[in-house]
């Protein structure tokens, strides 16, 4: 399908959110389905650093791919292979036998900063197919189809969360299930309300680590030692952690929330330490030392911490943050807030 027609006529632009969570790796086959009796769940808010894609006309037959941080690729439609750092891109584009399109992907977000950069760009890129194709965007769909993708490039088990935030945005439990026929969801909003949603922001702070994060290390090692047998007391743990830190969330019950969070990042760090670098641990340590609660994003080992607590502690603790962060290149305070929406079109 050559795109280049459609895009002579009209510029497309989508972008979405992406991540900070709690209860991750949850989302993963191998364990909310034998985990099914404890109806394992993730939460996660999506954040209004977005991702941008745009989608122009390029020579028939040919597909061009620009990203900040990374170096310009073009290649041809019959030219195989997913083993790029924009490997995930040409799958979408190689999923819809589209060609003639020249993508730009602007991420708000640093790169590979554990917050669900490549699955954000594959939902934007498939709703901006869609749109190019005057075709209906359905969130649950597209986030379905990124994942599957990307699972099928990625060569390792992939979650469904970080497509779920982008395309949906706002703050959700979500419920991971099998139907009668496939993987389902079932999202739980935790706010009834954007003004909720919004209050959230006095109580929470970003910081990106200045280290880009590697997953996929610490999320096999999950995975391998639940399939031994070894972990499975833990996720459980974590899965019992997660729904009780979604309910004091939603009940602004910051206290609680933070003690919460704290327990979690401990289980994890039992099972692998290095999930958190030198700059996370003495993270971790000033947030609880000021009554707060810290975790790293995504599967940790790098990128980004958050945390929770009480407006005056978290206004102490982006101080004490920040006087942690200065020497290290790179590292910041993200300057972010709750983003209630997921896939826009512009």
């Amino acid at each position: 399908m050559n795109l280049a027609p459609i895009l002579e006529k009209k510029q497309i632009h989508v972008c979405v959110p992406c991540r900070i969570d709690f209860g991750g790796t949850l989302d993963i086959a191998t364990f909310y389905l034998p985990m099914a009796h404890l109806k394992p769940a993730t939460l996660n808010l999506a954040l209004d650093l977005r991702t941008h894609v745009y989608l122009y006309p390029w020579e028939q037959g040919r597909i061009k791919i620009s990203s900040r941080g990374f170096d310009t690729i073009e290649r041809g439609l019959d030219d195989k292979g997913w083993d790029s750092p924009m490997g995930l891109m040409f799958a979408v584009f190689q999923y819809f036998n589209a060609h003639g399109v020249h993508l730009h992907i602007e991420s708000q977000s640093p790169v590979r900063s554990a917050l669900g950069g490549s699955s954000c760009a594959a939902v934007a890129i498939i709703a901006a197919v869609y749109e190019a194709l005057e075709k209906q965007i359905e969130p649950e769909h597209i986030t379905w189809l990124a994942h599957h993708l990307e699972n099928a490039v990625a060569g390792v088990l992939c979650g469904v969360q970080d497509q779920a935030a982008a395309a949906f945005g706002g703050v959700n439990l979500w419920e991971w299930t099998f139907g009668e026929k496939s993987p389902e969801f079932i999202r739980h909003p935790v706010f009834d309300s954007y003004e909720k949603q919004e209050r959230l922001n006095r109580h929470l702070i970003v910081a990106y680590c200045g280290i880009p994060h590697e997953s996929r290390d610490i999320n096999s090692r999950w995975v391998n030692t639940f399939k031994s047998g070894k972990a499975c007391d833990a996720f459980e743990r974590i899965s019992v952690l997660t729904r009780q830190f979604a309910e004091a969330l939603g009940a602004f019950s910051f206290k609680e929330a933070a003690r919460l969070m704290n327990q979690e990042t401990a289980v994890r760090c039992e099972m692998t330490p290095d999930v958190l670098d030198n700059t996370g641990i003495k993270l971790w340590e000033s947030a609880k030392a000021q009554g707060c609660g810290a975790r790293f994003t995504g599967a940790g080992g790098g990128g980004c911490l958050w945390a929770i607590g009480e407006a005056p502690d978290i206004d102490k603790l982006k101080t004490q943050w920040q006087k942690i962060l200065d020497p290290i290149d790179g590292a910041m305070i993200l300057d972010t807030a709750i983003d209630p929406q997921g896939i826009l079109v512009h």
